[in-house]
């Protein structure tokens, strides 16, 4: 399964609502899960079977409530047994449907 996510804290008193360390903390923990991961600059995408993705967002958004009073995560996933490596599948079936439009 594919997981996109993005984890942030609110209530953290940052006059400037910069919420970076709490992100990296998060990242850090995708990081170190040894998934097949990449991070954007609005979502981290994860990739592996069920218990152990979710096992990962759980413990991401623990890091991050750590940071404030309140957290918000928003998750979207690709359930889709019997595939892996479509963290960048995907994106290479997509990039080659755009060269054949090209072409």
């Amino acid at each position: 399964m594919l997981v996109a996510f993005s984890v942030a804290p609110s209530g953290t008193g940052n006059a400037d609502g910069s919420v970076h360390d709490a992100v990296a903390a998060a990242v850090q923990i995708v990081r170190e899960s040894g998934l097949p991961n990449r991070t954007t600059s609005m979502f981290t995408e994860l990739e592996g079977e069920w218990d152990e993705v979710f096992d990962v967002v759980k413990r991401a958004t623990d890091a991050v409530a750590a940071f404030g009073s309140r957290v918000s995560l928003v998750l979207k996933a690709d359930i889709r047994p019997g595939y892996a490596g479509e963290l960048d599948g995907k994106v290479e079936r997509l990039e080659r449907a755009i060269d054949e439009l090209g072409s």
